[in-house]
């Protein structure tokens, strides 16, 4: 039988990488036409580099979601971290809705700035509940930083 810490590892990581492929389908809806027209910084990442780089994320958010949950539930500080984690979770799927979906560059910029806020308050509540799991997001708050800037720059580009 499994123990109960690589169980909660392994359903957090599917978890987040359902959440990362549905994100892809509204990425990719928006992608190929709207995306690539768009005028962008020098700095933007070969197109290639998106997909391989949330993945990894979103597997590094997923072992750090398990190690949290991981430690029960009976806990605030517990309950407190996870519901900072699913509220920035759902916030990174509307960002995507709102750049790729709807295309409305200035309105994602405006949500990307909240999710950064928020997931620096969840390393926050992470790093009480458990340190690894706090350092294990900030590969994901750095990659955020960068999309901002590029969000911005596109926006301003364009």
């Amino acid at each position: 039988m499994m123990n109960s810490k690589l169980k909660y590892i392994s359903i957090s990581i599917l978890v987040c990488l359902l959440v990362g492929f549905i994100d892809a389908i509204i990425t990719q809806s928006g992608f190929d036409g709207w995306y690539l027209a768009l005028q962008k910084p020098g700095f933007t990442p070969p197109n290639w580099l998106f997909g391989p780089v949330w993945t990894v994320l979103y597997m590094l958010m997923g072992i750090a979601l398990g190690l949290v949950w991981n430690k029960g539930l009976h806990h605030v500080w517990v309950k407190t971290a996870l519901y900072h984690f699913g509220f920035q979770l759902l916030l990174n799927t509307a960002w995507s809705i709102v750049f790729f979906g709807l295309k409305l560059p200035l309105l994602s910029l405006i949500i990307i700035i909240s999710l950064f806020i928020l997931v620096l308050f969840t390393i926050r509540w992470f790093k009480v509940v458990s340190p690894l799991a706090a350092y294990l997001l900030i590969p994901y708050i750095v990659w955020l930083g960068f999309i901002a800037v590029l969000n911005y720059e596109i926006w301003r580009l364009n």
